[in-house]
């Protein structure tokens, strides 16, 4: 018996707690952040849209498409459009859409990591 709890012992001491998910946000800069910064964003359907922030303007990149917008101020969250596309959304996840209307073409986009 002693034997038997002795190799309880060595195999529980082997055992460790499992590894939480990391778990990083990234914050888009302000507005009017006259530094560029770069944020990689995975959406549904494992679309990647690459944003880069910069004095009240985005650069949003999909694919080998890339959209030159404003920051359009005044409601909550954040919004970026050019004449015929939006980059917007409530808090840190994004949607990138036509004005047009249709299906977004990106929905769901998560910060993933920052790019130069």
């Amino acid at each position: 018996m002693k034997r038997l709890s002795i190799v309880a012992l060595i195999l529980m001491s082997g055992c460790t707690p499992k590894e939480q998910p990391l778990t990083t946000t990234i914050p888009r800069p302000a507005p009017e952040e006259a530094t560029p910064s770069g944020i990689a964003y995975l959406c549904e359907g494992r679309k990647e849209v690459s944003v880069v922030y910069a004095k009240n303007r985005a650069s949003v990149t999909l694919g080998d498409r890339t959209w030159r917008m404003e920051y359009q101020g005044g409601s909550p969250g954040f919004r970026y459009a050019d004449s015929s596309t939006e980059w917007s959304g409530p808090a840190n996840t994004g949607t990138l859409k036509a004005l047009s209307g249709g299906s977004p073409l990106a929905t769901n986009c998560q910060p993933l990591r920052r790019t130069a």
